[in-house]
């Protein structure tokens, strides 16, 4: 119970940061809460703060950050994900394995630290910031790492809404072929949903349902990363390494939640309050990272993850098309 307690003035803080990020955030959804909410605690990081607010701190980046993906699962209808059918999955399967070998060659080049390469490859080819929320604890990615790549992430977001519907118009394609791409090659739901309804109704509508496929894309990935990590943990300690201690449980509570959002009868209010909180709790995350964030060193690393970002988003936007009309000839 004391250790609750003294976690609550540092929850409290970051809940009260969140909440303008949150507002603006829904006024502004180009650019989002999560991004309003790491600058707003980047502000304020150099407010010198009281020492009874860092526990709490702490706990929002890590643990809440952790649950608020558990409630996320409640979004996800695992319906919507058999009506795509296994074009969609062939094209998720093409444009991921490009992503992360981008990020994987392009990061190496570059010389970024290897965490900031799997968190901006992670964000580019599933979901933009919820899945750097999802895998910044596998890794164990500092703030730094986060915020660096949840920036990135979010410019190539605000680029992808606007200039989408004019390359689909300039190179005629059909609803079909253009909900497809923007569903696999544009990250952040906002931006899915910007893109896919200025190009027209019936492509915003499979643009965003093939988006919530891809946030799927989490859970494999994560214990892919948890396998990865906790083998480099055992070569690196003499004393071994215990797998559980690494494993993602959280992803576990997301596949439960979609399980019972799927087949289980509740309401359509109750699940989506359940999201909310989930987005709300996550705002409060980036809050408390950009409390914990070093400017300096930020702007210092700043164009070399912005490359970074450019470079798997091109190479995910260029090998959905290719594979749409080349592999899957639609």
């Amino acid at each position: 119970m004391k250790k609750v307690l003294n976690t609550l003035p540092g929850i409290a803080l970051t809940a009260i940061i969140a909440a303008p990020a949150w507002l603006l955030g829904h006024l502004f959804p180009i650019i989002g809460s999560p991004v309003l909410g790491i600058l707003f605690g980047m502000i304020l990081a150099f407010w010198k703060r009281p020492a009874l607010v860092e526990s709490g701190i702490k706990y929002t980046s890590r643990k809440l950050l952790q649950y608020s993906i558990i409630l996320l699962g409640f979004g996800m209808n695992l319906y919507n994900v058999f009506k795509v059918g296994s074009q969609t999955l062939v094209l998720m399967i093409f444009t991921l394995t490009a992503a992360f070998l981008t990020a994987y060659i392009v990061g190496k080049r570059l010389k970024l630290e290897s965490k900031t390469n799997i968190l901006i490859g992670v964000g580019t080819a599933i979901c933009g910031g919820s899945a750097i929320a999802a895998t910044a604890p596998v890794i164990h990615a500092d703030d730094a790492d986060v915020a660096s790549s949840i920036s990135t992430i979010f410019l190539f977001n605000v680029v992808a809404a606007f200039l989408f519907p004019i390359l689909g118009h300039l190179l005629h394609m059909t609803d079909y072929n253009f909900g497809l791409w923007v569903g696999t090659a544009v990250n952040d739901t906002s931006s899915v949903v910007a893109a896919g309804y200025t190009f027209s109704n019936a492509a915003g509508n499979l643009a965003v349902i093939v988006k919530l496929t891809r946030t799927l894309m989490i859970v494999p990935i994560t214990l892919v990363l948890a396998l990865y990590i906790s083998k480099k943990e055992i070569q690196n300690s003499k004393s071994g390494y215990k797998f559980s201690k690494i494993f993602p449980w959280f992803v576990l509570g997301f596949i439960a939640a979609s399980l019972i959002n799927t087949f289980l009868p509740i309401s359509a209010g109750t699940g989506g309050l359940f999201v909310q909180v989930g987005k709300f709790v996550i705002v409060m995350a980036m809050a408390a990272i950009g409390l914990n964030t070093n400017i300096a060193k930020l702007i210092k690393n700043g164009w070399k993850p912005i490359l970074l970002g450019f470079s798997c988003w091109a190479v995910l936007s260029i090998t959905s098309l290719i594979v749409q009309y080349t592999i899957l000839k639609i």
